[in-house]
């Protein structure tokens, strides 16, 4: 099996430093928001209220099929045009770095810090909004704390960690199958109505591919706890021994666990979307009364991680 380190090394160092810029969203949008469309679609045509629900599940197969089809198509093609190119492998690197999110996923979870300094509580619940699903108005200051901080650690998975994995091991067509599996359980994969059975393959597919990169970042997190002033290297690997498989997601658990146990706090715990309250285990030994100032500590952990990322995809391409 071909891998790709270089790619990953330059995409990484590309994202990190400019991120997606607001200009060329402007313009074009974001390969994700194509392959949302797409998604959208394919839910309008196949997914028939009326039919019954193992052939809801049956279509919700066939959905994920085009999907990959389509996207991995796509992906394949612009790939080997690149390295068909001068510089090639720069250009697809820069082409997959707009998969990877390592900086907005930083300055969303900053803001919330930011906006308890600038505008109080009713200003973080409007932030924290944006990255998670639950419902706001349920959360005091330490809940949404906790929500940001957890939404750090499981995007850093699934956002940055999981698509480095896809990229290194199968260049663009890896990392852009990816997307389009996480992409399509975030938008059909939830059990609702309109979405269990037809959402059922994107759910379960999505925690397949998920398996290496959240056990990876659980790794990432505690190696940058064990070069962090205040961060505990060993209680963050005991709490993912301890309460990683606790968590009502095979892979959600790993990261949440990992900072938790790095930062004495207690995260995961019963959580409510909308109406409904949702029962998980918590994660970690330590406070649940989060603050301001552990997303700050999150924050510069989560960097620490980045970076030792970066570095190891770095020694891989000179090795």
């Amino acid at each position: 099996m071909e891998l790709h380190p270089f790619v990953l090394a330059v995409a990484l160092v590309v994202e990190a430093a400019v991120g997606y810029p607001d200009a060329l969203y402007a313009q074009i949008r974001h390969p994700v928001v194509w392959i949302g469309a797409l998604i959208a679609h394919l839910d309008r045509a196949l997914n028939r209220e009326s039919d019954g629900f193992d052939l809801r599940k049956a279509m919700g197969v066939l959905a994920v099929v085009v999907l990959l089809l389509v996207v991995g198509g796509v992906a394949a093609a612009v790939a080997w045009l690149c390295r068909h190119l001068p510089f090639g492998g720069i250009v697809e690197a820069a082409l997959a770095s707009t998969l990877i999110a390592q900086r907005s996923l930083y300055e969303h979870v900053a803001a919330v810090a930011m906006a308890f300094r600038t505008g109080g509580l009713d200003a973080a619940r409007k932030a924290v909004s944006r990255i998670v699903g639950r419902n706001p108005a349920t959360l005091d200051e330490h809940g949404v704390c906790r929500a940001a901080i957890e939404s750090l650690s499981e995007n850093f998975s699934d956002g940055v960690v999981a698509p480095a994995f896809w990229l290194l091991v199968g260049g663009l067509p890896g990392v852009a199958l990816y997307k389009a599996i996480n992409t399509a359980d975030s938008m059909i994969g939830h059990r609702t109505p309109r979405h269990e059975a037809f959402g059922w393959a994107a759910a379960r597919l999505d925690d397949l591919v998920n398996l290496p990169g959240s056990r990876l970042t659980a790794v990432l997190i505690t190696l940058a706890a064990r070069f962090t002033a205040g961060a505990d290297a060993a209680e963050a690997w005991r709490s993912v021994r301890r309460d990683a498989h606790r968590h009502r997601s095979p892979n959600a658990g790993w990261p949440e666990a990992a900072m938790a146990g790095a930062l004495d706090l207690r995260l995961g715990g019963p959580r409510v979307y909308g109406s409904v309250r949702i029962e998980d285990a918590w994660m970690g030994p330590g406070r649940t009364a989060a603050t301001p100032q552990d997303i700050d500590r999150a924050l510069f952990l989560y960097r620490r991680a980045c970076l030792a990322l970066i570095v190891g995809a770095l020694v891989l391409a000179v090795v």
